[in-house]
């Protein structure tokens, strides 16, 4: 992967995004209904695009805001929906047209007051709050945001009524629906105007940090961490999570520094990642590299991204943790000092995610999920209690309150940086020392990710592979153990081909919007055997 020469300095002002441009094209301009590029596309989170590229404009944002009324509608969902947005250019507008067509539709939606950012997290959490033991007058949710994507971006998600991402049935529904819309010039898209909207019986403006702040210590051990007195630190990156930290501090007499504070739809403030875009990405050195500089005088400091839901930790001697270390340190912690958890409540983790997990779950006795990529999956578990926590390699998880019930069924950046500073506290060792000692004790772990060439008959066949297509009996010289094209885990097709040994794995997806197909690999020889393991990854895959 090539680096570019811009990788981890400050974002020149040439690359800084046009915002009065980039609002003008959102409601003037209309998509190509024929253009695959520009209609409704629900992926993994949603639907995303750039009013750029005509692909997040007003109209989209009418026909699925549309859509999902019609979904409520015929699943007799007739509670509030609460609605979140982050902080990029387009989530307001959005956010305005969204709630003109809710109102036009008698939909009773609840935003944050003041005009107000809200995280994924909290409305999940707002959610789960609102229907816990209730059977009728079920609350669902919509967060505005596309994650760490470029600040041209929009990005549109629903929740339904467990809290967590959409599954593909709800998704699909949706997506069908908006682009039937839009196909029709949104005709049957029911609207008001904006101030009318505003002032609608079914409009309400709630404070929601406040809520989700003062339930934190049914989750995290707050009192540890104050106690420690430990120096922490926080750059929110400019998304929607900046205005809940000095709440935390004062709810908690905590003393953590928000080192960014600043909000800019530009993110001008941010430092390039490795590919010379601007992105916020918690989990990459080079979009953090500001907190990562700090990193010697904290002895904790942490980011999300736009919309918290990911998590970066960042240490004195690590630096910025991988995901997937930090992840395994979290989980051998939880386990640990979590003794009101149920004993057989299952980890989850996705099948790219790296097998030190699996190494620290069978340690402790307990049973490991293995899931296709994607939150969604962790939702009904979270929800049920049934699996104590889900975690993904792109740095996103979530886990069950103290006493063993559900917090939140979607990713909460901000209880993974929490859980940072209470198992210092309790510990006296940060995260980054305790996975040098699951190193030791399990061995070391080369991990990667590349992107390889492919064109649309090839990431068709892959999509599509049966686990007898791979003739092959060895990987980097060891037997091969699995070939896998369903999850272990709820036996879900993975979209692509697992291919594991004793001493490493690979794992190869086609991409959902590149001509690549995605190959993650992980050895626990060393570097010359993870090489080994994508030369032979390639092969494999070519001649499946």
């Amino acid at each position: 992967m090539a680096i570019s020469p811009l990788a981890g300095k400050p974002a020149p002002k040439e690359m800084l995004v046009d915002l009065s441009r980039l609002e003008r094209e959102y409601f003037d301009c209309h998509p190509d209904v024929d253009d695959p590029a520009q209609q409704v596309s629900f992926g993994t989170s949603g639907h995303r695009g750039s009013s750029f590229r005509r692909s997040f404009t007003e109209a989209h944002i009418l026909a699925i805001t549309q859509a999902i009324c019609d979904y409520r509608r015929a699943h007799a969902t007739d509670g509030p929906l609460y609605m979140g947005k982050d902080t990029h250019a387009l989530s307001g507008p959005a956010q305005r047209t969204a709630l003109e067509v809710l109102a036009a539709n008698e939909v009773p939606a609840i935003i944050q007051r003041d005009d107000g950012f809200t995280p994924t997290p909290v409305v999940s959490h707002a959610i789960l709050v609102h229907n816990r033991a209730r059977t009728d007058r079920l609350s669902d949710g919509i967060v505005i945001t596309p994650s760490h994507n470029p600040p041209e971006d929009g990005g549109f998600k629903y929740n339904p009524t467990n809290g967590g991402p959409a599954d593909t049935d709800v998704t699909q529904w949706i997506e069908h629906r908006a682009n039937e819309l839009l196909r029709a010039g949104n005709t049957d898209v029911k609207r008001m105007g904006f101030s009318a909207a505003l002032r609608a019986e079914t409009t309400r403006r709630a404070d929601l940090v406040l809520p989700y702040v003062n339930d934190l210590r049914n989750v995290v051990d707050m009192d540890a961490i104050r106690d420690a007195g430990l120096k922490l630190a926080v750059d929110p990156l400019g998304g929607a999570a900046v205005h809940y930290w000095e709440p935390i501090n004062e709810a908690y007499g905590l003393d953590i520094a928000v080192v960014n504070p600043q909000v800019d739809p530009t993110f001008s403030f941010m430092t390039v990642d490795h590919d010379g875009a601007i992105r916020m990405d918690c989990s990459s050195p080079y979009a953090m590299a500001g907190l990562v500089g700090l990193k010697d005088r904290y002895r904790v400091a942490f980011g999300n991204d736009a919309d918290a839901d990911r998590h970066g930790i960042v240490t004195p001697g690590a630096g910025l943790m991988n995901p997937n270390h930090y992840l395994s340190v979290a989980i051998w912690y939880l386990l640990t000092h979590r003794p009101d958890w149920p004993g057989a409540a299952v980890v989850g983790k996705t099948l790219v995610s790296s097998s030190m997990i699996d190494r620290v779950v069978n340690k402790l006795g307990r049973r490991l999920s293995e899931v296709p990529v994607g939150f969604k999956w962790f939702a009904p578990g979270l929800f049920a209690g049934s699996c104590c926590f889900g975690g993904e390699e792109s740095a996103g998880a979530s886990f069950l309150r103290r006493d063993g019930k559900v917090w939140t069924t979607d990713k909460d950046g901000p209880i993974m940086d929490l859980l940072a500073a209470e198992l210092t506290a309790r510990t006296g060792k940060d995260p980054g020392e305790h996975y040098d000692a699951l190193t030791a004790e399990f061995g070391t772990a080369y991990y990667t990710r590349i992107d390889a060439p492919a064109m649309p008959e090839q990431k068709a066949r892959l999509a599509r592979l049966a686990p007898e297509a791979v003739r092959a009996p060895n990987l980097a010289g060891d037997p091969i153990i699995a070939k896998l094209t369903r999850a272990p885990g709820n036996d879900a097709p993975i979209g692509g081909l697992k291919v594991v040994t004793g001493n490493g794995w690979f794992a190869a997806r086609p991409s959902g919007t590149e001509a690549v197909y995605k190959i993650y690999a992980e050895s626990f020889k060393d570097d010359q055997h993870l090489q080994a393991i994508l030369a032979d990854a390639q092969q494999i895959v070519s001649e499946a």
